[in-house]
């Protein structure tokens, strides 16, 4: 009994920012666990890799171009992937951007590409597919260690993903009523191509490491596991809540 409740066989799905990293290891973890998935990225070519794998896990995957900044692109996106499963059940908001900067130097361009990215991005695609979302359904955020924490030269960024917290907060009392469950994770210290830049400084990554009591970094496979049970019967009665994925960093600070 306890394993069905993860099963998401005949679910449908859909992951922003698939082609690489955390969003490619999602969507291939809802595949694994049953169910069919629509992936999106800016460029559709970088979606290939994800659809084959889906595919290799024997469910229909569908590839969607998608700018989330576009809030018109939202919603065609959903009905775009609605149409080529045959319904929507899960929402996975993983797009995100994120630049390295000193706040006195953050200009309007760039705040306005992160959070625009990270925030409104994520609204957007969590209201197209509530409105899409027949039978209710489950919609999981990425947030970050910054949702909690202040990190310097990461202001842009950290206030997106702060916000995201609050929006996941607030979605999941108002969308209770709609059989929709809004939850999130705050993935800690992973390498992606996003973040490679840190990973480059040796001196940063050794002192890192010394904070998470786990001593290692994060792996794209303790991810996908935290989403599948967001998505699933397995947490039907978890809504507004952000499981960290960190080795511990936030318990030990």
């Amino acid at each position: 009994m306890t394993l069905k409740q993860f099963d998401l066989s005949g679910r449908k799905a859909v992951v922003t920012g698939a082609s690489r990293g955390i969003g490619q290891a999602i969507a291939i973890g809802l595949a694994e666990a049953g169910a069919d998935v629509a992936v999106t990225a800016r460029d559709i070519q970088s979606l290939a890799a994800t659809v084959a794998a889906v595919e290799a896990a024997g469910r229909r995957a569908a590839a969607v171009a998608l700018d989330v900044r576009d809030t018109s692109a939202c919603a065609r996106a959903v009905d775009t992937a609605v149409e080529a499963l045959d319904g929507l059940d899960i929402l996975v908001n993983n797009a995100g951007y994120e630049e390295i900067r000193p706040s006195l130097d953050v200009d309007e361009a760039l705040w306005d590409r992160i959070v625009d990215t990270n925030l409104k991005g994520a609204f957007f695609m969590a209201q197209a597919a509530a409105r899409r979302m027949d039978k209710g359904g489950a919609i999981v955020n990425l947030c970050s260690l910054t949702s909690y924490v202040g990190v310097p030269t990461a202001i842009p960024y950290g206030s997106s993903k702060s916000g995201l917290m609050g929006m996941t907060h607030a979605l999941a009392t108002e969308w209770a009523g709609l059989g929709i469950r809004v939850n999130a994770i705050a993935p800690g210290y992973f390498r992606t191509a996003m973040t490679d830049v840190f990973y480059e400084n040796d001196d940063w990554a050794a002192s890192m490491l010394q904070k998470i009591p786990q001593r290692r970094f994060g792996a794209m496979e303790d991810v996908a596991g935290s989403v599948v049970f967001l998505a699933s019967d397995a947490s039907r009665y978890v809504t507004g809540v952000c499981i960290p994925i960190d080795g511990g960093y936030l318990a030990s600070i």
